[in-house]
């Protein structure tokens, strides 16, 4: 336990310091960070659609351009691929071959077992076996690894072979899925074939313990596990105990931290940020009040329909719609109570730099008012 006389940190102090180690506060001073430096820094980007990726890195780059991300996944240094809590993120090659043996067992093994019932009769290993073959000989969509394995297993349930192969094996999406302005079908390969080289070793909780601080600090260790979906983390925070800081949370949380890392002073001023749905800053910490005050809590979706969402002053304050076509782009901005005459002018500048960097649109429009409900989120598996 944190001792009584450890320091507490409050809403503001863990805001500004999450939103530090997020790139999302001080912008101009991350100028020249590059892409794949940010994707790395930030162990991976939620990747549940196509787009989000691309957006998170827009409110964090000082000059993001989308296809320089494109350009990663093209050279298969960076892939899709489902990782943390069984959920896809966009990582860097290191991460796609390492960080999937630290999360199979809070994420794959856990949706396997969702899926066992439906698994009768199917030996796992001969299904690892059959998935490994089919795609190291060449990548397959979905669908048509779907019908490769209810021909070998015709009385399976053909959604759960399929959720199965991606839970058993490190599967990578292949492009041009993920690649910006340009479209193409889930197709998978293992990570082995599309990077040339081995699954590594899961690195150790300890390492994953300081590179999660350094993210998403300073954090408990239920924060961590919730980001990880990983359970029984707490002998690598006591380990860790000498080498780190420890605060309190007002509600009195112990709280690691490394001792390097930022820990902005909580007035240090927050611009605007518009984020895409899933967005790393609003699922990694069991307690999310540090960016979700309690008023927002419930909505950001509509049924299991998320909506992009935007920081005002730090703090989630609204939601976003960006609506295109061939010559126009218009992007709607509603907020979650009344805006600042400052506020409005900082969301309408920000939403502009961002039609600028994501719209090719010669019009472009940021206005404020209601709109229509967002894109369904596609949680199909091997979306």
């Amino acid at each position: 336990m944190a001792s009584q006389t450890s320091p507490v940190l409050g809403l503001r102090a863990l805001n500004r310091a999450t939103l530090a180690r997020q790139l999302l506060l001080y912008r101009d001073a991350e100028h020249g960070t590059t892409a794949r430096a940010a994707v790395a820094r930030l162990v991976g980007l939620q990747a549940q659609n196509v787009k989000p990726p691309y957006y998170a890195l827009a409110a964090r780059l000082h000059d993001f351009d989308p296809q320089e991300l494109s350009a990663l996944m093209e050279a298969r240094e960076v892939a899709r691929t489902v990782t943390l809590r069984s959920t896809i993120h966009t990582h860097t090659a290191d991460d796609c071959l390492s960080l999937r043996p630290f999360a199979q067992p809070g994420g794959p093994e856990r949706e396997l077992a969702v899926f066992a019932k439906r698994l009768d009769g199917v030996d796992l290993d001969r299904l690892a076996a059959v998935t490994r073959e089919l795609l190291d000989e060449r990548p397959r969509p979905i669908g048509d690894l779907r019908a490769a394995l209810v021909a070998q297993w015709p009385d399976a349930d053909p959604l759960a072979l399929t959720v199965a192969a991606r839970c058993l094996l490190p599967l990578v999406q292949v492009t041009p899925r993920g690649l910006w302005g340009r479209s193409g079908q889930v197709t998978l390969t293992t990570a082995e074939r599309w990077f040339g080289r081995a699954v590594e070793q899961a690195p150790s909780s300890d390492t994953m313990v300081l590179r999660y601080l350094a993210a998403f600090g300073p954090a408990s260790v239920k924060d961590m596990q919730t980001w990880s979906g990983l359970t029984r983390l707490r002998p690598a925070f006591d380990r860790l105990r000498p080498e780190l800081l420890t605060f309190q949370d007002e509600k009195g949380v112990d709280l690691f931290d490394l001792p390097d890392a930022p820990r902005p002073d909580p007035d240090t001023p927050a611009p605007p940020r518009f984020l895409p749905e899933f967005d790393n800053v609003l699922l990694s910490h069991a307690d999310r009040s540090r960016i979700v005050p309690g008023d927002a809590k419930g909505r950001t979706w509509k049924g299991n329909q998320p909506y992009r969402v935007f920081l005002v002053d730090g703090f989630l304050a609204g939601i976003w719609q960006l609506d295109e076509t061939a010559d126009a782009a218009v992007l709607t901005v509603q907020s979650f109570s009344t805006l600042t005459r400052a506020e409005r002018a900082a969301l309408a500048e920000e939403g502009e730099r961002l039609l600028t960097r994501m719209a090719p649109a010669t019009n472009r429009q940021v206005r404020f008012g209601q709109f229509a409900q967002p894109v369904r989120a596609r949680r199909a598996a091997g979306q």
